[in-house]
């Protein structure tokens, strides 16, 4: 591996009952990176991402984590998923200790602080709010100091104004704290807001592997993100989106 990569695929392969849902993946990610992960529903996301998180094991191919193979679930990763997942009969700062050890309420109480939640650190999850749901959930993550976070969709179920925000929570997060991270999402917009590269799966391939240029702090008006869009969503549907646009006079 370079000395700057931390996750390596190699030929990576899932089938299901004969089903291939991946095929022959190779990519790398670099330290530090944020990388997101789009295309169609049933391209593969979410199976390649619980595969790095060793949540399932690959049918063909190795996952290489620094410089060791993958054989189990990967101690380095922690995965936020789009439900946030939180144990109901738990408070708050006790689903953020799940798994710690030694003086865990000071660390919880400290990712609480970091997610602007430490005043709901003794509610319980019926109490919150689906976006502070998943600010713990976040939280809980950030806990272990994982060296890989993994978002599945985390932002989905979320009101336009609250995803606005977790997505500027998570930039800033990132950006303190350079955790490598992978995002799936649907939304290609939130992908170009947020990555340094995208990856669009087709078919349980990597059609693209795009990197993204536009400087930090990114806004939506800048002359290049809407050409990343078209661009992304032109691969993702396969065909050109200003063919489209003009059909159904969208301006």
């Amino acid at each position: 591996m370079d000395a700057n990569e931390v996750l390596l695929l190699k030929d990576v392969q899932k089938s299901y009952n004969q089903l291939d849902v991946l095929k022959g993946i190779n990519l790398s990610f670099k330290k530090g990176e944020f990388i997101s992960i789009v295309g169609k529903s049933g391209c593969g996301k979410s199976t390649l991402l619980r595969i790095i998180a060793g949540l399932e094991s690959a049918t063909e191919g190795t996952i290489v984590m620094n410089g060791n193979k993958l054989q189990a679930l990967n101690p380095t990763a922690r995965m936020m998923f789009q439900d946030g997942r939180l144990l109901p009969w738990k408070r708050v700062i006790e689903n953020i200790g799940v798994g710690l050890s030694g003086n865990w309420r000071d660390k919880a109480m400290e990712t609480l602080q970091r997610v602007g939640l430490e005043d709901r650190a003794h509610h319980y999850p019926s109490s919150l709010s689906g976006g502070q749901k998943q600010r713990v959930a976040l939280a809980r993550a950030l806990a272990h100091e994982p060296e890989l976070l993994l978002l599945d969709e985390p932002l989905g179920a979320l009101d336009a104004l609250t995803r606005m925000e977790m997505q500027g929570l998570i930039e800033s997060i990132w950006q303190r704290n350079q955790i490598t991270t992978i995002l799936v999402t649907h939304d290609v917009e939130e992908a170009v807001l947020l990555s340094d590269r995208i990856i669009v799966l087709q078919e349980g391939k990597v059609a693209r592997n795009l990197d993204i240029t536009i400087p930090r702090p990114r806004q939506r008006s800048h002359p290049s993100f809407n050409r990343y869009v078209d661009e992304i969503l032109t691969q993702i549907m396969h065909q050109d989106i200003s063919v489209k646009k003009e059909k159904f006079n969208i301006m």
